[in-house]
């Protein structure tokens, strides 16, 4: 599990500095933050093994995650500033 939370931050992180597709990264980012949790539990009954990886994984599918939001934020508050300056 912490292999597959690391895979999905690593992709997840560099889908959501791309423009207009940010966005697309926030579904996957959100399963890498649900695997890396369960990876650390994982790893905790196996005496600390892959703990690392699923730690790595959590944290580049949270930033991910934050990244993506803002995105969001950023794009909808230049829709309706376009929109209400053209009387939409």
């Amino acid at each position: 599990m912490g292999v597959a939370s690391l895979v999905l931050g690593i992709i997840t992180i560099i889908i959501c500095w791309i423009p207009c597709f940010g966005w697309f990264s926030l579904l996957p980012s959100i399963v890498g933050i649900v695997l890396g949790g369960c990876g650390i539990n994982v790893a905790k009954k196996n005496n600390g093994q892959g703990k690392g990886i699923a730690i790595a994984g959590l944290v580049l599918s949270i930033i991910a995650t934050i990244i993506s939001i803002l995105w969001i934020v950023v794009f909808s508050a230049a829709a309706a500033s376009a929109s209400s300056s053209y009387g939409f």
